[in-house]
């Protein structure tokens, strides 16, 4: 059976490019620093697990050109990367998807299960991976609901991969406080019961730096 794969989803942080709302009170620099920061911690965590042999990690860029995406993943110790492409952010997460499962050896008739997550967690551990990659044992769906009303993972089996489902990704409200509403009905309209994580909360501005303190000083 094919290792999970983890897909993570990130920007350049490139200064005036990324963390708009947190740029509006810190400024572009230090937003930009922060989130450099918050992705190198997150595939801090996703190599950890994947030298562990437990998944296949899959970085998926935007911001940058194939050349310079590719050097930035051999700093970060990724070997396998991707250009998200172009499109609404379900339409990027579906492509790479899709590119795990192009992969994935076609004489096998269950697809590979698929784990997507960003970089804006900045405690995110290795037990938060491993509880959502548990539960994709048992369940084809799983979300990790973040306290802005979107999501910081999104787990689908492999029987959800093979062809790949469209609900999660289309006719999604993307940036409102709706995602995760409008995703779990989606769900549920697919006869689909998804098994839902801890909510964790989302660094996307400056209120959202309080709950961590002890990593506020590290971060900005």
């Amino acid at each position: 059976m094919a290792k999970p794969a983890l897909v993570v989803m990130a920007r350049w942080p490139a200064a005036g490019r990324c963390k708009r709302r947190l740029a509006d009170t810190l400024g572009i620099v230090r937003a930009a620093s922060i989130q450099a920061r918050l992705t190198k911690h997150t595939l801090r965590v996703a190599n950890h697990l994947a030298n562990r042999g437990l998944v296949e990690l899959q970085f998926a860029i935007t911001g940058l050109a194939p050349k310079a995406a590719k050097r930035w993943a051999h700093d970060q110790g990724v070997s396998t990367v991707e250009l998200q492409g172009k499109g609404s952010l379900g339409e990027r997460m579906r492509r790479q998807v899709l590119r795990v499962q192009q992969r994935h050896h076609p004489q096998i008739t269950m697809g590979r299960t698929t784990l997507l997550i960003g970089t804006d967690l900045p405690n995110l551990c290795d037990r938060d991976l491993l509880q959502a990659l548990e539960a994709l044992q048992e369940h084809e769906f799983v979300l990790g609901p973040a306290t802005d009303g979107g999501y910081w993972l999104l787990g689908l089996s492999g029987r959800l991969v093979k062809p790949v489902t469209r609900w999660p990704f289309c006719g999604i409200p993307w940036g409102s406080n709706q995602v995760k509403q409008v995703t779990l009905q989606k769900a549920a309209d697919a006869g689909v019961r998804p098994c839902l994580l801890g909510q964790q909360n989302d660094l996307d501005c400056l209120e959202d730096l309080s709950p961590w303190q002890a990593c506020e000083e590290r971060l900005i």
